[in-house]
Formats: structure tokens, sequence, C-alpha cells
């Protein structure tokens, strides 16, 4: 369900503006790099892609040769997708509609020769979570070990010898039916190896999903792959900095972001948080937000004041990958699917920690100590005496 009058994209946009050594300038200032190492597509998987309806891109992040070690060379693909079938359909003919253009999307990954394929934010149903409603939306939610969307993409990784992660409104029918928002890894031979549950729930206008699950219970798990370490901070969770720290500290070398974000709230946001993170921790982000715009069938209200209304914005996709010296893609379009391949050599990340010791030179133990029990206590005693803008100095050691 895309979105014909909104813009296309910021970086089309700009490249159809510039040429020359001005377009030359603004990508050594924009994109960290003058070139954008674009890598070459096979024709027919151009062709496949117009006839499907979504982009396909590709860029290069090359490392240093080294002496020592031989390039680690992994190729990643990240899906941004709309839905297929409108709201008011039935929910498998909703689920079926995503997985047949899913399908498409994954193999031609597997033709570009990708090894680690990341999907979007709950991406085989509408973002219902605005709505509040429990019934149909919560027939969506499923077992990580045998739910459909499980089954339908663990035949695709073992068909294509390649590690699929899975963000889905998982249901824990082994405790109580709860649910959670659950992000699972299959690897190449098409068995969970792990999941990862969204640690931080927005309550923001109509991002109000506490309705539907709770706060994850999973920490900040790194999941060793045939293809290198991997993490997935789930969509809200790319506001909070120590969030990602965690999962470098844990020796994450690729950290993706599934998201689902509409414009006018945090868009001039987006392209800022997850390239952070790779600076900061010395590790590949990979942002992907879903595309287009979904209308539901009742009317429903938000947190902002705004009249009653039947859909949320516009999902503008625009996912990107960034690495860890700050270089980044241009992001897909914020109106089509899309297909981003980003080959990575992971030998990058030791090369941007020696160069710029962010990692080496952190006072873990400083922070540590400052969000100690007995001192996050006497900081709260403090703000509840004289308010929440009362300095902590006098607190610490």
């Amino acid at each position: 369900m895309t979105s014909t009058s909104e813009l296309e994209s910021i970086d089309t946009l700009v490249s159809r503006s510039l040429s020359d050594s001005d377009l030359e300038e603004f990508n050594r200032i924009y994109y960290g790099r003058k070139d954008k190492h674009s890598l070459a597509i096979k024709t027919e998987n151009i062709e496949y892609a117009e006839k499907n309806n979504f982009e396909i891109a590709a860029y290069d992040f090359p490392a240093q040769k080294e002496e020592c070690r031989s390039p680690r060379i992994v190729r990643v693909g990240i899906i941004q997708n709309s839905i297929a079938t409108p709201t008011d359909k039935p929910i498998n003919e909703q689920r079926q509609g995503i997985f047949n253009k899913i399908r498409n999307i994954i193999d031609t990954a597997a033709a570009e020769g990708v090894n680690i394929v990341c999907l979007q934010e709950a991406w085989g149903m509408p973002f219902f979570f605005c709505t509040r409603e429990k019934l149909p939306w919560c027939e969506f939610a499923e077992s990580a070990t045998e739910g459909e969307s499980v089954q339908f993409l663990k035949s695709l990784a073992v068909k294509h010898g390649m590690v699929i992660v899975s963000p889905i409104l998982e249901r824990d029918d082994a405790h109580g039916d709860t649910i959670w928002n659950t992000a699972i890894v299959i690897d190449e031979c098409g068995k969970v190896i792990g999941k990862h549950r969204k640690n931080h729930i927005p309550r923001v206008g109509d991002f109000n999903e506490s309705t539907y699950y709770l706060e994850g219970n999973s920490g900040h798990p790194v999941f060793g792959t045939k293809f290198g370490k991997i993490a997935i901070n789930i969509c809200y969770g790319r506001h909070h900095p120590l969030n990602w720290l965690m999962f470098g500290l844990n020796g994450a070398e690729i950290v993706f972001n599934p998201s689902a974000t509409v414009s006018g709230l945090s868009e001039h946001l987006w392209g800022v948080e997850a390239r952070n993170a790779a600076i900061a921790n010395s590790y590949f982000t990979c942002a992907i937000n879903r595309v287009g715009t979904e209308k539901f069938p009742n009317e429903f209200t938000s947190g902002d004041g705004k009249p009653a209304h039947k859909d949320f914005g516009h999902f503008y996709g625009s996912s990107y990958v960034t690495a860890p010296d700050g270089s980044r893609t241009p992001g897909l379009s914020r109106i089509k699917d899309g297909l981003l391949i980003a080959q990575l050599d992971l030998n990058l990340c030791r090369q941007i920690k020696d160069k710029w010791g962010f990692t080496m030179t952190q006072r873990l133990d400083l922070y540590a100590n400052s969000l100690s029990t007995k001192n996050f206590d006497q900081m709260k005693m403090q703000q509840q005496k004289f308010g929440p803008n009362v300095s902590t100095r006098n607190m610490l050691p």
C-alpha cells in the first residue's frame, strides 16, 4: 500500500540536482565517502525487481587489506515492504499476500549472493498496534518455533543457505499466552538458533504498543552465525544509546534495527541514530523501516490530541546501512518496497576500534558506578526533594 503523494527519496532528489564535483563533495560530507561504492546487480535481477515492483540497490564497504587476517566478507540484505492486502480482508489472506512478495524479494537476494537477510518489524502483518483493538489483530501472534511465518522462512533459509532474521509478534503459549515483540534468528540449516524480545515499548502518540506486548526479558543477546556475530535492536530501542552499547559490549559485529516509523514523528532522527550507534560502538548497523500508508476499518484516537483517524501516517522506508567508520549507503525509496544489499568486510570493525579507540577509552567503571543501586537511589531522593534538574555531581565518589 504505497503512497504516490510522498517524496520518492531525498537521496534521489539530491543526485538529480547535483553533478560532477558538487555531487562528489556532497557525497563526501553526507555519506562519508566520495564514491558510494555501488555494486553491479545482475540484469535479470534488476528486471525481476521492476516486474515485481520493488527497488534493488547494492553497495560495498571494503576494509584495508591486512597481513595477518584474510578479509571477512559477508553480504547482508535488508527488506522494506508494504502490506499487500487491505486490512479488512481475512487474516490468512493478508498474511499470504505479504508472504508472496517477500518470497520474491528473498529469492532475488539469494541470486545476488546475500548471506544474511533481515526483515522489518512485524513484517508479516499490518502495523495494527495503533488501533488498540484485540480482535482480529491478536490472531497474527504466533509461536516463535512453529508459527506460519517461521515455517515459511525456515524453508527459504534452507533453500538458499542463508541466515534470516524474522521480527514477529510472538505468542508464548508456554507462559500463559504472553505476547512479545520478538526477532527470531533462523540459521542456514533452518534451525531457530535464538530470539530477542524488544526491550523498550513506545508510548508516543499512536505508538502506544503496551496494549499488546510486554517489555522484553531476553537482555542483549548476540548470535554467532556462520557469517558473523549479529544482534537485533528492535525499533524504539534505537532511541536508547545504552541499548546499542550493550550489543556492542556483547560482541556484535552487525546490529539490525527492524523498525516501523512514520513521517512527521521521527524522520529527522532516522538517519542519525543508527549511524551514531555504528560510530560509537564500532560495528555495522542496518536500519530497516516499513513503507506505505496502512488504513484500518475502524477509527482510533491517540495521545496527541488529534481527531479520530483510520491511519497514522506514511511509513517512509528509507532503509540504509552504516559502517563502523560512519560512512553509509543511500537510503531506499520512501514509497516503494525494496531490497538493499551491502557487502561488508567485518575486519573493518577492529580496524576502526584501533583507529579511534572508542571502546578502549570508554570508562565503563565510572558509568557503572554512577548507575549503581546506591547512587541511583540517592539521585532519585535528590530529585524528589529538589526537582528533576538537580545536579548529581556531588553524589559521585
